[in-house]
């Protein structure tokens, strides 16, 4: 058990003196059997890692992105209109084309508002006409007739009652006062019944009533015989010239003649009949219009002999001035003012008819340019308002990318670029980028993207909106630039420094590994391009070398000897002897 210590011991030291004559012999071998040292070039490689060339070719950067089938032109249709849907012509997933009818409004209330707005245009436009057409012969005549018999009214109000009007007011009294006094009379024969000669008197008084009375209704028919002015606006106005105090006192003395007539005869019949209970009472009543009439004859002569009212003088004067405007402005015409004022309401009316026939118009709802249906909101029947319906143009569909702020300066308009959809992967449709966003969209608090536009070309696909899109961009396009494997680039990401294993060979054959900087251009996922550092051509190594040696003897001596192969591929420093 004591023993295996020390056994261990000398086989450790055995080991070491075994290495140590292994690397006397090989540093001394050159020197001792004069043969020329040399390393094997397939044999370094083979042992430590591979050779690549630098050559010269083409370089392609590409960016990809995802993003979502949109449409370039799509609407969501509304009407000016609200009502009840009366018919609905398409279905969600049709197809239409511009101008096709898609729903359509009752219209009945529409219908009634055009031709109201119809008639309304008609009757401006006849009221306009008639204002600025200029005046008839027979117009003209009416209107001076009406100034004259205003002016005629207003000089007898103003002259006072002449002597001929207060006798025959006086006449009007006193035939009330004989209407009362036979009432009376005729209620006494009433109650007392009547004698041949009353019969007879009674008889002879209704004649002379009845022949009163006629005359008095001639005269008064005359004096209230009136005729209507047409005015150029369309308004008339009725004139009566005879109208005034000689009509007024005609008036009061054909009432008296009338109740004097109908109390001759009530007298009359009264006498004829004999006393009865009726024949009382309607004496009696006759009595008390009679009375009735009496004062308001001897009412009127007072009013007569005490002259006009300051109320009467002043709407004499209104009315004169009334016909005499009227007058003028039939004889001058309308004013600019008024012209103006009626060519509006004619435009107006047009506007409200415009307006009317526009609002039947959009009752129906028509597609806007060629699409399909996407969404239906509304059924027939019901009142509805708003956003009707939804449309989109499939032949102006795109695809629209989210592309990173970092990135988007590598993105040029017209840089051409693949798409593929998540439905059909393996089928890729060629495109290129249409428009890039210049505002842009801001995803949350930390991610900025731009959106990037991609056209979409013609496919047998069933392309819908809002699939999802995977689009790889050609960002640049190198050609005939010096390039290396991607492999062959030591990083110094410390230093910010790019660096490549070149591997030289010396006049003597020997070969030794340097590593040297390079400047590095654009790169995509095989290769990088040199900018400055190497040359077509160069030999590189392509991972770590270590010193591996190969001895081959020859006849002669010398000191020949190499180099040997040292330094590695290192990220962080680099080296080489």
């Amino acid at each position: 058990m004591n023993n295996k210590p020390k056994n261990r011991k000398k086989w450790i030291w055995i080991g070491v003196g075994i290495v140590a004559i292994i690397i006397i012999a090989l540093l001394a071998a050159p020197f001792i059997f004069g043969g020329q040292f040399a390393i094997s070039k397939q044999d370094q490689i083979t042992g430590t890692g591979d050779t690549v060339t630098a050559f010269v070719g083409d370089l392609a950067a590409n960016a990809s992105a995802s993003g979502q089938v949109k449409a370039q032109r799509d609407a969501r249709l509304a009407s000016s209109t609200s009502g009840d849907i009366d018919k609905i012509y398409v279905a969600l997933g049709d197809e239409v084309a511009e101008g096709d009818p898609l729903l359509k409004f009752n219209t009945d209330t529409l219908e009634r508002a055009v031709e109201s707005a119809r008639q309304s245009l008609l009757i401006q436009e006849a009221n306009h006409e008639a204002l600025t057409a200029p005046p008839t012969a027979s117009n003209l005549a009416a209107a001076e007739a009406a100034v004259a018999s205003a002016q005629a009214q207003l000089d007898d109000i103003l002259a006072g009652a002449s002597d001929e009007d207060i006798a025959a007011s006086e006449a009007n009294v006193r035939a009330a006062q004989a209407n009362a006094w036979a009432a009376s009379e005729q209620l006494q024969l009433a109650q007392s019944g009547a004698s041949e000669s009353e019969i007879a008197s009674a008889q002879a008084n209704l004649i002379g009533a009845l022949s009163q009375q006629d005359a008095l209704q001639e005269s008064y028919d005359m004096l209230t015989e009136c005729f209507d002015i047409e005015f150029p606006d369309g308004s008339s106005h009725n004139i009566c010239p005879g109208l005034g105090d000689p009509e007024e006192q005609t008036r009061y003395n054909l009432q008296t003649a009338n109740a004097n007539a109908a109390a001759a005869q009530a007298q009359l019949d009264a006498l004829l009949a004999g006393p009865d209970s009726n024949s009382v009472s309607i004496a009696q009543a006759s009595l008390a219009a009679a009375n009735a009439n009496l004062e308001a004859a001897q009412a009127n002569h007072e009013v007569l002999l005490n002259g006009a009212t300051a109320a009467q003088v002043a709407n004499a004067e209104a009315s004169l001035a009334q016909a005499e405007a009227s007058l003028e402005s039939l004889v001058n015409g309308p004013t600019e003012g008024q012209r103006a004022m009626s060519a509006i309401g004619v435009e107006q009316a047009r506007i409200s008819l415009q307006k009317a026939e526009a609002d039947l118009a959009n009752a129906t709802l028509y597609a806007p340019f060629d699409g399909v249906i996407t969404a239906v909101y509304v059924h027939e029947g019901e009142t509805a308002s708003g956003i009707l319906m939804e449309i989109v143009d499939h032949n102006s569909l795109e695809v629209v990318l989210h592309v990173d702020e970092v990135d988007i300066g590598d993105i040029a308009i017209g840089q051409p670029a693949t798409i593929t959809l998540e439905s059909w992967p393996d089928h890729k449709i060629d495109s290129e980028v249409t428009a890039i966003a210049p505002r842009n969209v801001r995803e949350n608090i930390t991610v900025v993207s731009y959106e990037v536009f991609l056209s979409l070309n013609e496919t047998e696909l069933p392309v819908l909106v809002g699939m999802t899109a995977n689009a790889n961009l050609l960002t640049n396009n190198l050609e005939n630039v010096l390039l290396v494997p991607n492999e062959a680039i030591n990083i110094d990401r410390n230093k910010g420094t790019y660096s490549v294993n070149l591997i030289t060979t010396g006049d003597d054959g020997s070969q030794a590994i340097d590593e040297i900087q390079v400047t590095i251009g654009l790169r995509d996922s095989h290769n990088t391009q040199i900018i400055d550092g190497l040359n077509e051509g160069d030999k590189l190594l392509v991972g770590d070398a270590s010193p591996v040696f190969e001895f081959s003897f020859g006849p002669g001596g010398g000191n020949g000897g190499g180099s040997p192969l040292g330094g590695g591929r290192d990220n962080q420093s680099g080296g080489g002897n």
